[in-house]
């Protein structure tokens, strides 16, 4: 990972992230694959809720957790 701070992924969020939604479209991903949208505080339950009404979250992890997995 870069040095940058990490930023919402929310439409015009420009604040640091402290969230990982990890999700996967099974429609189009195989199964164990992740791929993750970044949430500040403010936007956590509402991505999560985006994510959730498809079927596709799969975890909500805080930032540096999911960071020290990574490595």
């Amino acid at each position: 990972m870069s040095d940058e701070t990490p930023i919402c992924s929310a439409k015009g969020c420009r604040t640091a992230a402290v969230w990982v939604l990890a999700w996967n479209n099974p429609k189009i991903h195989a199964p164990e694959r992740r791929k993750t949208w970044l949430a500040c505080e403010e936007h956590r339950e509402h991505l999560a809720q985006f994510l959730g009404l498809r079927g596709f979250l799969k975890d909500v992890v805080a930032f540096e957790e999911w960071q020290a997995r990574e490595s």
